[in-house]
């Protein structure tokens, strides 16, 4: 008799995610280790946990897979420091992850500043954690808890802020910053947060329920346990997976987006490297956008500051021009029209 559903299911789920990183062919330039098979030099996976029920099923899975795909598992649980007795919690969540078997495995304690508010400012410190750990132990790929359910929330969250397609395309299933782009995988993607919670109690997992999950002072608290029920009250219980999609079809889109407008940029510049406002004029609003957020960006406006208010007062200089002044950017960053150019520079 075969496992539980549940269990096949989240099992599945890690299989797909990691099946490519043995049958990788690493270039040159690749930052992924070279393949192996077995022993200290086959690849090294981590997985990120919390001793919550997504976390704990990710990691069992984990556990379970790597060895019959040739892969080392180890595990990372982030102390944030946020609650009395977290350092506590966290030597718990090491035995249990060192009791199914993985290793390397260690508790990493963060300073979670206030920028960007309590939610955003946990998370920053907890990919720094991430980072850094992955770069200490050499992991090929981090594993992440994300469920379909998470999803979901996600794109509310992007809905609610008004920053276009990008934001509701919710989280990617492989991502990672630009000297680790394949980094951060998360398997649970496609699964709603029952089916790990299932796994878990059927492989008698213990799990912990963060109390900040509940907690109604955070937004996604409240989009979790109010916003999210009561559109499935008047919507009809099919509302996660209908976000969910939504995440998935609005990321390709983005991409497109993205893509048009990197093969549109070098079209728009003169000979001097400066953007001309009238060939900028005729591309579409969309692409036209992202060329000059990218040009802000390269100028040294920092990305996650950079809303799309900015953008748009930027845009006017192309489509509304009336010789307004220059643009304030966030970096020190400044943007004017001089002589049918359009200059981005720090101010």
């Amino acid at each position: 008799m075969g496992p539980h559903p549940a269990v096949a299911a989240i099992r599945l789920a890690v299989r797909r995610a990691l099946h490519d990183i043995l049958n990788a062919q690493p270039s040159p330039h690749s930052l992924l280790p070279a393949p192996a098979t077995s022993g200290e030099s086959s690849p090294l996976v981590l997985v990120a946990c919390s001793g919550g029920a997504d976390s704990m099923a990710l990691a069992s899975a984990l556990a379970f897979e790597a060895p019959k795909l040739g892969l080392r598992a180890g595990g990372v649980t982030v102390d944030h420091g946020l609650q009395p007795g977290s350092d506590l919690r966290a030597d718990e969540v090491v035995l249990r992850l060192t009791g199914l078997g993985l290793a390397p495995v260690e508790a990493i304690s963060v300073t979670v500043g206030r920028e960007g508010g309590p939610e955003a400012a946990a998370r920053d410190a907890r990919y720094g954690a991430l980072d850094a750990a992955a770069e200490r132990h050499g992991a090929t790929a981090v594993l992440l808890g994300h469920t379909r359910d998470d999803q979901a929330e996600t794109v509310l969250l992007g809905l609610a802020r008004g920053s276009g397609i990008r934001s509701l395309s919710g989280m990617a299933a492989v991502s990672g910053g630009p000297n680790a782009p394949g980094r951060y995988r998360r398997p649970f993607l496609q699964l709603d947060r029952q089916t790990a919670r299932k796994a878990c109690m059927v492989q008698s997992l213990p799990v912990w329920d963060d109390p900040h999950n509940a907690d109604p002072a955070y937004t996604r608290s409240r989009l979790r346990h109010e916003g999210l029920p009561a559109l499935e009250k008047a919507l009809g219980k099919g509302v996660v997976e209908a976000l969910a999609r939504t995440a998935q079809l609005s990321r390709d889109d983005a991409d497109a987006l993205d893509t048009w407008a990197r093969q549109a940029e070098a079209s728009v510049r003169d000979a001097a490297g400066l953007l001309e406002c009238a060939k900028l004029y005729a591309l579409p609003p969309a692409v036209r956008r992202r060329i000059l957020r990218s040009a802000a960006i390269e100028a040294g406006a920092p990305a996650g500051s950079l809303f799309a208010r900015h953008i748009e007062e930027v845009d006017r200089l192309i489509t509304g021009w009336r010789g307004q002044g220059a643009i304030n950017l966030p970096g020190r960053v400044v943007a004017q029209r001089q002589g049918g150019r359009l200059v981005i520079r720090q101010g």
